[in-house]
């Protein structure tokens, strides 16, 4: 079988990384925090380290401006943005509301693919619990937040689902930091309920669970990130 990795000359063929790429990429280190709030995406900057033009990377920086995540200042450029506490209610707002809709929206079949990786996510969150890192909390609650989504059939439900976390991401790294053990026992209950449901083959229940959690985590977030800022202005 042929290398799709080599061209026809016989040469290895290098791909450049794709707009999807670069933006995940983006998205990633502001989910953990390596690009914080106030700090510059300089383009030509991004487009040497991807090895791109800029208008790649022009195209995953406005994509990620639409999620409310960076946005474009004169004079500056494009730079990280601290969302506000009323951007921050409105958001778990929704997020509440589009849990609510899971199973109900084209409800999908729950396989067993999917309750494997709800017992996995259980053990590792219990084993996180004992020796809690920030790092590995939002990695499984990434990984948590994949499951969720695959479980969602209506497709309009699951793009807004996905963006809603992607806005959230960061604010949880911010909150376990500060939270650590609280979110930890958080995310064990979470899953637990979520291995319940989906051995129960109950993908309604999901989207109670979901709502449940998401209302505890937003009420983290304004005990331990809201209220801190008001205390220091």
């Amino acid at each position: 079988m042929d290398d799709p990795n080599l061209s026809g000359t016989g040469t290895t063929e290098i791909r450049k990384p794709s707009v999807d790429l670069i933006q995940e990429t983006i998205l990633q280190r502001i989910c953990f925090l390596e690009y914080t709030p106030g700090d510059q995406l300089k383009e030509a900057v991004l487009a040497k380290e991807f090895g791109v033009s800029r208008t790649p990377v022009r195209d995953a920086l406005s994509r990620i401006s639409h999620l409310g995540l960076v946005e474009t200042r004169n004079g500056v450029g494009t730079v990280v943005v601290e969302m506000s506490a009323q951007r921050i209610r409105h958001l778990y707002e929704t997020r509440l509301e589009l849990a609510s809709l899971i199973g109900q929206l084209s409800p999908t079949a729950i396989d067993q693919g999917q309750q494997s990786e709800a017992r996995a996510l259980h053990l590792q969150a219990v084993e996180l619990q004992d020796r809690f890192d920030p790092q590995e909390f939002v990695k499984l609650n990434q990984r948590l937040q994949i499951l969720i989504s695959s479980l969602i059939g209506n497709i309009v439900l699951r793009d807004l689902w996905n963006q809603t976390f992607l806005q959230a991401a960061s604010l949880w790294h911010q909150m376990a930091e500060t939270a650590g053990e609280q979110a930890a026992r958080a995310l064990v209950s979470e899953t637990s309920d979520l291995v319940v449901a989906l051995e129960k083959e109950d993908i309604r229940a999901v989207g109670y669970i979901q709502r449940i959690h998401i209302g505890y985590g937003y009420q983290l977030i304004k005990d331990k990130l809201l209220d801190r800022a008001k205390a220091n202005p």
